[in-house]
């Protein structure tokens, strides 16, 4: 069988551009690995925007409650007394975002690939006019390709985990920028403490992505589940009251990171090219929880370049890719320089530092059309509408 396309990674991002693909009749090559051996349950739970949940209404691949947890607000505060409250501001509209757990949408994106006809899933890459790497940021294929990958790495690894609560979370997702202690070090160290809803409305479930420094990491992954709850439950000051583990805990390092090309020619072929999407493409920290939205703004954009593209020029031409790349180039760089300023800002320690972050903090807080124009932003409607 011939291919037009071969989608090297089926994650999230790579089903997703397979299926939008395979309704513009092409036939596609999924290329999966093997799961890894000895790997433990995913307690990772993604933030969607409205973009990203048009997409996967589309496909017919949303999930449903309670593996989807609408977002009606979010609290942020800041170190010493700043905080930030975002909320829904048009008329219609109640949500800020979804938190979607990831492995029932990996299971839905699944089941919709079997189904399709164009899609065939294998364990080896083909040959095929495009070739689409979506492998995430440790991609071999990149590296095969001679992509440098800039990584800039924090101080921080993440800690993820769920939990029960005593209070349920009201649809409501905190965050905290933060100082805490890390062994063998004499100063506290910038912690970014999230808890985000889960278990539908109503629920009391939350995932927690707490990013703190790497001694600190390891520190709280070796605590049992009782000593663990309790680090938690005053670090962010008992706001959901008591607390259970109800997952293990998984811990990864954090990094800002951007492909130095999204595109170009395979290596020793005339006739064959590739592009990055999502993770292998950018990596970024998972402060503002767009990470995944970008991913699938990568897959709208791409497949909307192909979708409109000249009906003589061949997939592979540099000159329709370098549309997908000139597009997504604005977008990914913003981001990018938002997560990473708000990193370094409140990583700063001493002097007027502290009361200078929290009184932008409330001072943005206070700022009605500019916080208007960027939870907007957040929720993927810049325009009053869905981008997808």
């Amino acid at each position: 069988m011939a291919y037009d396309i071969c989608i090297r990674g089926a994650g999230i991002v790579g089903r997703s551009l397979a299926l939008l693909l395979a309704r513009e009749r092409l036939r596609v090559a999924l290329v999966e690995q093997p799961p890894t051996p000895g790997k433990g349950p995913d307690v990772r739970a993604y933030s969607l925007n409205a973009a990203a949940k048009s997409l996967l209404e589309d496909l017919r691949c949303w999930p449903e409650a309670p593996a989807v947890t609408p977002v009606h607000a979010m609290q942020v505060f800041g170190d010493a007394g700043g905080a930030v409250h975002f909320g829904t501001t048009d008329p219609g509209t109640t949500e800020l975002n979804w938190m979607v757990d990831v492995p029932v949408l990996e299971e839905r994106l699944a089941a919709a690939v079997q189904f399709q006809p164009q899609i065939e899933v294998l364990r080896e890459p083909v040959q095929a006019p495009l070739t689409v790497v979506c492998e995430g940021r440790a991609s071999q294929t990149r590296a095969e390709l001679g992509v440098t990958f800039d990584i800039t790495h924090y101080e921080q690894h993440a800690v993820a985990a769920r939990l029960q609560c005593e209070q349920s979370h009201g649809g409501v997702a905190r965050q905290w920028f933060r100082f805490g202690p890390a062994p063998g070090l004499h100063a506290p160290q910038a912690e970014i403490l999230a808890l985000l809803p889960l278990g539908g409305e109503g629920g009391s479930d939350i995932a927690l992505v707490w990013s703190v420094h790497p001694a600190r990491a390891r520190e709280l992954v070796a605590l049992d589940a009782p000593a663990f709850a309790h680090e938690l439950e005053n670090a962010c000051g008992f706001a959901l009251g008591r607390m259970q583990a109800s997952s293990e805990r998984a811990v990864w390092p954090l990094q800002l990171a951007r492909a130095s090309r999204w595109i170009g020619p395979l290596p020793g072929a005339t006739d064959r090219s590739f592009a990055l999407a999502g993770d292998a493409a950018h990596a970024m920290h998972p402060l503002a929880g767009q990470g995944l939205n970008v991913g699938l703004g990568d897959v709208a954009e791409l497949v909307r370049v192909i979708r409109g593209k000249e009906f003589w020029r061949p997939l592979h031409d540099l000159k329709l890719l370098r549309r997908y790349e000139r597009a997504r180039a604005s977008d990914v760089l913003a981001m990018g320089l938002v997560t990473n300023g708000l990193q370094r800002l409140f990583a700063q320690t001493g002097g007027v530092w502290p009361q200078l972050r929290n009184w932008g903090l409330s001072g943005f807080d206070r700022a009605g059309p500019i916080k208007h124009w960027m939870t907007r932003h957040a929720m993927g409607t810049p325009n009053g509408k869905t981008t997808s």
